[in-house]
């Protein structure tokens, strides 16, 4: 039990959905000792196996339910810290560990020494119905906890204080037997990216500071499953991900002898799109790129899904006490509700977890509503922000990258050739080459430091510039193998047209 749990072990709290974000805050707050009761609109999962439930658990309210997933260092570190049972169920329903040693190059591998810290550099990947199933199992089981399934939440109860305040008082919805309304303490949002809470907040009058914008990319997942004694393909040799400007790619094994592949493709590659959901075009893409047909070759392997679409994939950024000045009382919002990234990054499901848990803190240090409000924003702003800001960076970049790619006249200025050769011909081979670099640059990734903190330091970049200043030629072992064709002769190879969009986007530009 967390410190204030006592003080505090009388209060209700109710939690807008059960999947990865309303099961963290479950996780986090149902040790404190709070009575707290998760509401899902969708049925409850299968009573079978996690094959069972990837076949055949409808949850509407998860559009992305068979993408690919995985949990980043920091979220499997948070729950072998709080929740170390849970992570043993996850091992034993056949989650994969991939540690840090597992995504060295071969190059590095040979001279490596393990450090402290190395062991707890692993991501925990699966199929997101697996994931999900087995941490709804397991906090069903914790005590102060229910979860009511079958619940359609309609709106929140609201009413306001004799200052004027904005209090939250419960939800009002439907289920089997009716219209039902439910008290409490505490709401917290975590109904994902369709949530309405914020959208009727607004409209009584709260004030809610959004910011959003484009990832730019559409995802397409497909699912295998490894064939009776077949393995992996070995790790080190070609690059199981890629960037080829106008596709990104990447392999994410997963429990029980299955792994996806999810293909990214911007939004102004028309032609592409349409034509990669198709299944035989997707399998002829995975061939046509050397680090993907190994996993896909017929005798290692078998497609068991369809290709799943993903769309309207944007980032989005909510403060519910801007300028200190919370939107409602007794109301917290967690994932998506929140803060929405592109899935490219693999940081939702850690994001969830790490708010579900700076929010533990927050109500356990103050009991006052608007303190609480606004010290979580301001938790929010210095967990979470950094690492939303720099994906919001990488987006942009990749959104001009891919248009720049359909615009045959573009030239870029000498700075932005510069920039770029500093991060493909210095970053990228100092990290390829460094074992030390790439330890610190991962630990950014994976959310364990500020993601911009490992460049900043004097002796990484000293590093770096050492590497870029070799040129291409010394440091040639450390470029990787070329990991898949040019636009134009993929795109041939495909039978669709390289030129169509470069006109559809050159006839939109003088449009």
């Amino acid at each position: 039990m967390t410190q204030g749990a006592n003080q505090d072990a009388d209060e209700h709290v109710l939690v807008i959905g059960a999947g990865i974000a309303g099961l963290c805050t479950a996780l986090a707050l149902a040790p404190t000792g709070r009575q707290v009761t998760l509401v899902e609109r969708d049925e409850p999962p299968p009573s079978g196996d996690p094959d069972d439930a990837f076949k055949d658990w409808n949850r509407r309210g998860v559009g992305h339910l068979r993408q690919s997933h995985a949990f980043l260092a920091r979220l499997r570190s948070l729950i072998k810290a709080e929740h170390p049972g849970l992570l043993k169920d996850l091992l034993e329903a056949g989650c994969r560990e991939i540690g840090f040693v597992d995504m060295l190059t071969d190059t590095l591998r040979k001279g490596y020494q393990a450090q402290a810290g190395d062991a707890d550099m692993a991501v925990l990947t699966s199929r997101r119905t697996t994931l999900e199933l087995i941490m709804r199992r397991y906090v069903e089981h914790l005590g102060h906890l229910r979860i009511v399934s079958g619940f359609w939440v309609q709106k929140l109860l609201t009413e306001r204080r004799p200052d004027g305040a904005l209090q939250v008082t419960g939800l009002s919805g439907e289920d089997a037997s009716g219209p039902r309304e439910l008290r409490a303490d505490i709401v917290i949002d975590a109904g994902g990216r369709t949530s309405q809470v914020a959208e009727q907040l607004v409209a009584e009058g709260a004030t809610i500071s959004e910011a959003s914008e484009t990832a730019g990319i559409l995802y397409f997942t497909r699912h295998y499953r490894l064939l009776p004694g077949q393995a992996e393909p070995p790790r080190g040799k070609l690059p199981g991900t890629g960037d080829l400007g106008f596709l990104k790619f990447g392999v994410f094994p997963a429990d029980n002898g299955c792994f996806s592949i999810t293909l990214c493709v911007p939004e102004i590659e028309m032609e592409m799109r349409k034509a990669v959901v198709r299944p035989e075009t997707f399998d002829q893409i995975m061939n046509l790129l050397p680090g993907m047909a190994p996993w896909v070759d017929p005798a290692r392997s078998e497609p068991v899904s369809r290709v799943f679409g993903m769309g309207d994939l944007h980032s989005r950024w909510r403060d519910f006490a801007p300028e200190g000045k919370p939107a409602a009382l007794g109301l917290f919002a967690i994932g998506d509700s929140l803060v929405r990234t592109n899935p490219l990054y693999g940081r939702g499901c850690s994001f969830a977890a790490v708010s579900a848990y700076l929010l533990r803190d927050v109500l356990d240090k103050a009991r006052d509503p608007a303190a609480r409000a606004v010290a979580y924003g301001a938790a929010i702003e210095a967990g979470i922000k950094p690492y939303y800001q720099n994906m919001l960076t990488q987006d942009r970049a990749a959104i001009r990258r891919a248009r720049h790619a359909l615009t045959p006249s573009y030239k870029p200025k000498l700075a932005a050739r510069v920039l770029k050769s500093f991060f493909e011909d210095g970053v990228a081979i100092a990290t390829r080459s460094d074992v030390a670099l790439l330890r610190e640059a991962l630990r950014g990734f994976h959310m364990l430091e500020h993601p911009d903190a490992w460049l900043k330091r004097p002796g990484n970049l000293a590093k770096i510039l050492g590497y870029w200043a070799k040129g291409k030629k010394r440091n040639a072992a450390a470029y990787p193998p070329k990991v898949g064709p040019e636009r134009d002769e993929l795109m041939t190879a495909l039978g669709l047209s390289p030129q169509l969009d470069i006109d559809r986007l050159a006839a939109g530009a003088t449009a």
